[in-house]
């Protein structure tokens, strides 16, 4: 029988981020069943101290807000589609983070209600959630240079001249899972919101889980003392990433549809 996540090429480079939690439930029959087994032998919990749990939206109680049932029961809606099951894994891969946005998501809700608008807090949060790659530099002259490039729209210098610093000073890690589910069936246009993460040039040479765990823990750290903002974000057109996508030429970067100027502010 065909999964509805058979679709997913796990080869593509922006998976790298939850391939090591998928290869675990992609061998399971029951793939729900395989996400809590994993939640529960990783003693995953939220931000109260309740175990992670993975539920059918069905058992998601009438009137519940989806961020509250998770404060308040430890319980995550998942539906069986691409959008839930990158969400699921991402729990997997980064709780500190997912816990620490729930908290923000959650008090938002407790403090303002669910409404038309989410406010500015929660409207941050639930971007990070959704469409967030994490930006990870090499805390020096070069990585700071980068930033500075991708900050200004500086392109074809990003992804060009320093095109050698991906990978030695830089990495762009996916986080969102609604990031995920576009890059499924991928198109140049499709943006992340980057969050900068700062780390010392041993981080590029750990092993693959322990920059999974620095991230987790440093992450999740940012986010408990610092009020968000979408200030915070920097736009990513990812298929941008060096190695990424193929044909990154000076034509590829040329393309202002995609690679757009920085709009002037007044």
């Amino acid at each position: 029988m065909t999964k509805f996540y058979s679709v997913i090429d796990w080869s593509r480079p922006w998976l790298t981020s939850i391939l090591p939690a998928a290869q675990h439930i992609l061998a399971q029959e029951d793939w729900r069943a395989a996400l809590n087994h994993i939640a529960q032998t990783l003693d995953l919990r939220n931000h109260r101290d309740l175990p992670l749990q993975f539920i059918p939206q069905e058992a998601l109680p009438d009137g519940v807000a989806y961020e509250s049932h998770i404060s308040q029961a430890g319980k995550v809606p998942t539906r069986e589609n691409l959008h839930d099951f990158f969400n699921a894994l991402v729990w997997l891969s980064f709780p500190l983070i997912k816990r620490q946005l729930n908290a923000l998501q959650s008090a938002q809700i407790d403090s303002l209600g669910i409404g038309k608008s989410r406010g500015p807090a929660r409207d941050a949060a639930t971007i990070f959630d959704e469409n967030a790659a994490l930006l990870v530099l090499e805390n020096s002259e070069r990585g700071h240079r980068l930033l500075a490039c991708l900050r200004e729209h500086q392109w074809q210098q990003a992804f060009l001249d320093h095109r050698d610093d991906f990978g030695a000073v830089a990495q762009v890690w996916s986080f969102g899972h609604a990031l995920m589910e576009k890059l499924v069936q991928p198109y140049k246009g499709i943006t992340a919101h980057t969050w900068a993460v700062w780390v010392d040039p041993h981080f590029f040479k750990q092993d693959f889980a322990l920059q999974v765990q620095q991230l987790d823990r440093q992450v999740s750290a940012q986010l408990q003392s610092h009020a968000l903002t979408t200030a915070d974000y920097t736009p990513l057109p990812v298929l941008g990433v060096p190695g990424w996508w193929p044909g990154q030429d000076h034509a590829f970067y040329a393309d202002q549809s995609v690679f757009r100027a920085k709009r002037k502010t007044s």
